[in-house]
């Protein structure tokens, strides 16, 4: 049975050092084409996806991905779940004592609407909420 606050991954993100050297080996691993690239200033990256694949690269080294790359280098950076209904998400998460980064969803890849969970509420894997502009 379906609940609001059921939700199924939208999508996997890797933190890469160049979507252009990367995207041929995800294309192999997955199977799709890598999309265009597109800038996500407010988040300080670019972005690119192969299905349920995201690749993100850091406009900078100082930004919070370019930080995670020297310290952990090319992995999983998050694990996003997709939602219908964002902001009920977020109240209900808070209200359950999940720690959030995100109170409010902000606009992320392709216009939809994210927010990320703090690692320390999920084990310490970065999660977010998507919900689609569609």
């Amino acid at each position: 049975m379906y609940s609001k606050s059921a939700k199924s991954i939208d999508h996997v993100a890797i933190a890469v050092h160049s979507i252009e050297d990367s995207a041929s080996e995800f294309e192999k691993l997955s199977g799709h084409t890598c999309s265009s690239v597109e800038t996500v200033e407010s988040q300080g990256v670019r972005v690119a996806f192969l299905g349920s694949i995201e690749l993100i690269e850091p406009l900078s080294p100082d930004s919070a991905v370019g930080r995670f790359l020297e310290r952990k280098g090319q992995s999983l950076h998050h694990i996003a779940y997709r939602t219908d209904d964002i902001c009920f998400e977020l109240s209900k998460l808070a209200s359950e004592g999940i720690e959030l980064i995100d109170h409010e969803p902000r606009t992320g890849a392709n216009g939809h609407l994210v927010a990320f969970i703090h690692p320390r509420s999920t084990g310490g894997i970065l999660t977010e909420l998507v919900q689609h502009s569609e």
